[in-house]
């Protein structure tokens, strides 16, 4: 073996690497919660009280944007309406003595954005997440608390895709329009 053989194969490794790389941030890819901006400088969200749906969208959007989240709405660009968010629990299937094998849970939010003025940007968008929770009486403690870790990682999921699909509103449809002269 001479010594161009054994340093090819790590710079091809290399190079192909570099050429995923670059067609990855080509075609738009990013990880997860890679969102630099939102199309608006201020947002108030409005959320229902004693929901938790409000405070984990103001640290996401506080953690991984630059868009600023402020207290009253007069001061904002955009409010962000959290019209409902609830969990519900349905059975999903029973064993032959009745008792009950899975529960299906879901978790449903509704949301619309509207400008400063009161005019509706985005209307009402509601996302529907589900997840299966197999069942068994004897662990009953066990299974509320998996329940409940259930539900907040479908809550986390909504935040995620709240934030997501507010990054894909254009930024023109937020700065004040020009006054024409005439």
């Amino acid at each position: 073996m001479n010594a161009a053989q054994t340093t090819n194969p790590p710079l091809r490794h290399w190079l192909i690497g570099l050429a995923v790389l670059l067609i990855l941030t080509a075609c738009g890819f990013k990880l997860r919660g890679q969102i630099s901006s939102l199309p608006f400088e201020t947002l108030y969200i409005a959320a229902p009280p004693g929901h938790t749906i409000g405070s984990d969208l103001r640290r996401a959007i506080d953690a991984t944007t630059t868009t600023k989240i402020v207290d009253a709405a007069d001061n904002a660009e955009a409010v962000l309406q959290v019209l409902n968010a609830n969990n519900e629990r349905r059975i999903l299937s029973l064993s032959g003595g009745g008792r009950v094998r899975e529960f299906e849970l879901i978790f449903r939010i509704t949301t619309r954005l509207i400008d400063s003025k009161g005019n509706e940007i985005v209307p009402e968008n509601t996302i529907t997440l589900l997840r299966i929770l197999p069942f068994l009486d004897a662990q009953i403690l066990a299974k509320e608390a998996e329940e409940q870790m259930l539900y907040q990682d479908m809550q986390a999921d909504a935040v995620q895709q709240i934030i997501w699909r507010l990054s894909t509103l254009q930024k023109s449809r937020f700065k004040p329009e020009a006054a024409s002269i005439q």
